[in-house]
């Protein structure tokens, strides 16, 4: 079995995250990938207190174990939901788009360990500076919103910079990316796009299919001209209509961040293949199969395991 420091320090059993995916992160798969051994977390998106408490119910009326909340810090209600956080208890908070150093006095206060997104070294130490327990070195093979790094480049260069505990995310999806990971100095992974076809992941089921019939091409950047809301989505309509805009005469920073309001939406609950942004990691064309999210957890670490224990081979 593999054994991690995060694994003691959050309570779990395997050192995976599931990833904060907005529309699709909810209560209910939360609590799959908590029960599968993982930290489920559920997204705050841009949604208000309300919804952020019915989901955090909707995840205890279904486990036990530990699960987390991630928050867009960039959202209209990122005060409201941050309280919601401190005030349900809730064990891990994740946050990306912004720092979330005016909060973390009030969840040190109520427990809630603080695990940011990172895409840079700096930003990083930054993140130890104001308490965080580990962070998440995100690479730009993830789907969503992405940094410019690599996965391979950034994590050892955070594990280098920081003495809290790495998490390594983008581009896994398998226990090789498991073994990958820990072999460059990560005590653990998140992974989003293998968990889009969880068997308890409520997302549209055409988006399932479009990430199960993508290849290792499938995926396109958009936003890049402008920086500031660059995202990876697999290839259709939307990103091609995208980047026709983006690259136009006429286009502003102002009407190209237009052009995405509401698109992921359509993507995860409406399932349209044509409007709809499908976010979906560089790694969308190793995921070949709908399973429980335990099963998909099992699965990863059985041939993580398998892997790291031949490993001795290679060392004559």
């Amino acid at each position: 079995m593999i054994v991690s420091p995060i694994c003691e320090m959050l309570g779990i059993k395997y050192p995976i995250f599931q990833g904060g995916m907005a529309w699709i992160a909810d209560g209910k798969l939360a609590a799959a990938v908590s029960n599968g051994g993982g930290l489920g977390i559920i997204s705050a998106m841009n949604a208000d207190a309300d919804y952020l408490k019915g989901q955090i119910d909707i995840a205890r009326s279904l486990t036990d174990k530990p699960f987390g909340v991630n928050i867009m810090l960039m959202s209209p209600y990122a005060d409201e939901v941050a309280e919601i956080v401190a005030r349900e208890k809730v064990p891990v908070v994740t946050t990306g788009a912004g720092i979330p150093a005016k909060y973390m006095p009030r969840w040190a206060e109520a427990g809630v360990k603080v695990i940011p997104v990172v895409a840079s070294v700096a930003m990083a130490k930054k993140m130890e500076r104001c308490g965080a327990v580990a962070v998440i070195a995100e690479g730009m093979e993830s789907g969503g919103h992405i940094g410019e790094l690599t996965t391979m480049a950034i994590v050892p260069q955070v594990r280098d910079a920081v003495s809290i505990p790495v998490i390594a995310a983008g581009g896994i999806a398998d226990g090789r990316g498991v073994a990958a990971s820990l072999m460059l100095g990560a005590c653990g992974v998140q992974l989003g796009t293998r968990f889009l076809v969880a068997e308890e992941c409520s997302v549209h089921q055409n988006y399932k299919e479009m990430v199960l019939k993508a290849g290792d091409i499938s995926t396109a950047v958009t936003g890049l001209r402008f920086g500031g809301n660059t995202c990876r989505s697999i290839k259709n309509a939307f990103t091609r209509n995208f980047q026709k805009e983006e690259y136009s005469p006429d286009a502003t920073a102002e009407s190209v961040a237009l052009l995405g309001v509401g698109a992921l939406r359509k993507a995860a609950v409406e399932g349209d293949k044509q409007d709809g942004c499908f976010l979906a990691g560089q790694i969308a064309g190793l995921v070949s199969k709908e399973q429980p999210a335990a099963e998909i957890i099992e699965e990863i670490f059985k041939e993580a395991e398998a892997l790291l224990k031949g490993a001795a081979s290679w060392v004559k």
